[in-house]
């Protein structure tokens, strides 16, 4: 199924933005790892589903050759006759939640990259203005605007407390990443010290410092979740959360979803060998037909409570799980059925 769909993505993928890889002048190498890239993100969002209608298509094949009907009349039973499919959903599976945890993060990164690069160049893909960030327990940072291109933020301050106690704040018109030593260059920089009820006050037309913060800390990338490991997300969410950030719904999907992929593989295929290892008048068609409406229903499930948990206060567990939570429940209904 995977080999069918591929060829087929990457044709009407490719028919739809051929005009702007043309017009944006994209470098055919960088064309060809995107598609690359492309097959492995597509490959782990729709894994699940792949499955699903290849062990329709597969059961429906026994179901019509009388081949399920000699299995049961032969003092087989149903559970017994599921094992192989349990079996080899669980090799799946490991391999689902491999990619999900590994390989896919990193087809992420270029996925995304050459998209922004090259197909919405004017897009932005950054909280850029009014940028309000806890950098740590005692550090926090504003920025009114920021040029991710030139890595220059406007309106700079810097806060730091001990406690409860202010004991420095440092403002600047401009601050500005200087990747030679890794150093931030501040100006018009003014810091405000607090000693014992004394204020102290250093200014500075120009002014080179560390500080405990990333230039991408200022303004992650939309997709900055996507493109990073399972452990490397687990610490991205813990740092964004003391960080005030407002896209923590998104990060906990993402970090979900590389469970419940998995999970949904089972269910699926419980439901695909109920659905189909009944033999129908209609044939191998109705139970195509049966298992696509299916799927659809439940990408529509998992992309409306998705966005709900992006969007708004939503909890991303139930977001995640609620559709294997309503499959699972009609997957244990179908299957009863398919035993009697």
């Amino acid at each position: 199924m995977l080999l069918l769909f591929i060829p087929i993505g990457i044709t009407v993928d490719l028919a739809e933005k051929i005009g702007r890889i043309l017009e944006n002048k994209a470098p055919f190498g960088d064309v060809a790892v995107y598609y690359m890239n492309f097959t492995v993100y597509f490959a782990n969002l729709l894994f699940p589903l792949f499955l699903f209608l290849s062990v329709i298509w597969f059961t429906s094949k026994l179901a019509n050759n009388t081949e399920i009907v000699a299995f049961l009349s032969s003092g087989v039973s149903f559970s017994r006759f599921l094992r192989p499919y349990i079996i080899g959903s669980t090799i799946v599976a490991a391999f689902a939640l491999f990619l999900g945890m590994y390989l896919a993060p990193i087809a992420s990164q270029g996925f995304n990259e050459f998209k922004y690069k090259y197909l919405k160049k004017n897009k932005q893909i950054q909280k850029t203005r009014d940028v309000y960030r806890q950098i740590n327990d005692n550090d926090y940072i504003y920025i009114s605007s920021f040029l991710p291109k030139r890595n220059i933020g406007m309106n700079f301050t810097y806060e730091h407390f001990e406690g409860n106690e202010l004991k420095y704040k440092i403002f600047a018109d401009n601050i500005r990443y200087v990747e030679e030593d890794s150093s931030y260059r501040l100006t018009s920089y003014v810091k405000r010290s607090y000693e014992n009820g004394v204020e102290t006050i250093e200014t500075a037309r120009r002014q080179n410092m560390k500080m405990p913060f990333e230039i991408e800390d200022l303004a992650p990338v939309e997709y900055a979740a996507e493109t990073k490991s399972y452990f490397e997300l687990l610490d991205f969410i813990e740092a964004e959360k003391r960080r005030g950030s407002s896209n923590i719904g998104r990060y906990e999907v993402v970090k979900l979803k590389k469970w419940s992929l998995p999970v949904s593989i089972f269910i699926l295929t419980i439901i695909a060998v109920a659905v189909s290892s009944i033999k129908r008048r209609g044939g191998m068609g109705v139970n195509l037909a049966f298992g696509i409406a299916i799927a659809m229903v439940y990408v529509f499930f998992d992309k409306i409570f998705g966005v709900m948990a992006e969007q708004s206060n939503f909890p991303a567990i139930i977001a995640v799980w609620f559709p294997n939570f309503i499959f699972g429940i009609l997957a244990i209904y179908l299957l009863q059925n398919a035993k009697r």
